[in-house]
């Protein structure tokens, strides 16, 4: 049996993004996370009664930091700065989609905390995109995007670019590059 000892919430949550990672959502178990962090089943259910109250604490926290790396976007003042910043920011997370499909997973009915989690985590979502509303506001602004599509519509779709699977192995920069220039141009040549 592993000693018991006391683990930061910061390598709790290190360790559940790692085994999220590797094994999925139905794969993660308190049973792994205890033996990466050599301690006890019985230490973490201390802490969170099942997986998706860890989890969805563990994505809150994680939602939180990715909005404070966010709020660097307002150090550049030109709209395609801005756009630069921001597509690098959501593809540095190499991880997110995986991780969009693993919180699609966790029931919102196993604990009335984990259901609050996924309440909250809906929240940070919405207020992600109120938050980058003066981006869409400076590339209306400048003439960069047009006037005519819906806010919500553009920000969407710049998000769901990360959810591109890279099935190819096409190299990180080029992957990043490539992406900017469908958003900014399109795909097509000329029609």
């Amino acid at each position: 049996m592993p000693r018991e000892r006391k683990f930061s919430l910061k390598e709790l949550f290190k360790a559940t993004k790692e085994l999220l990672l590797i094994n999925g959502y139905e794969g993660f178990t308190f049973s792994l996370l205890a033996e990466r962090l050599h301690v006890s089943r019985g230490t973490i259910y201390k802490y969170y009664e099942n997986k998706d109250e860890l989890i969805s604490d563990y994505m809150i926290n994680d939602m939180h930091l990715f909005l404070n790396d966010l709020k660097a976007i307002e150090q550049y003042r030109e709209f395609s700065e801005q756009f630069d910043f921001l597509l690098n920011t959501i593809l540095e997370r190499k991880e997110i989609n995986q991780m969009i499909l693993i919180f699609a997973q966790i029931p919102n009915h196993t604990t009335e905390k984990a259901k609050r989690n996924q309440e909250v985590l809906f929240q940070l979502h919405q207020d992600m995109y109120r938050y980058l509303q003066s981006f869409i506001e400076l590339g209306k602004k400048e003439e960069k995007l047009k006037s005519h599509l819906p806010d919500g519509l553009i920000l969407g779709f710049i998000f769901q670019s990360v959810a591109i699977p890279n099935h190819f192995g096409i190299t990180h920069a080029e992957w990043v590059q490539s992406i900017k220039e469908m958003i900014k141009d399109g795909m097509f040549n000329h029609l």
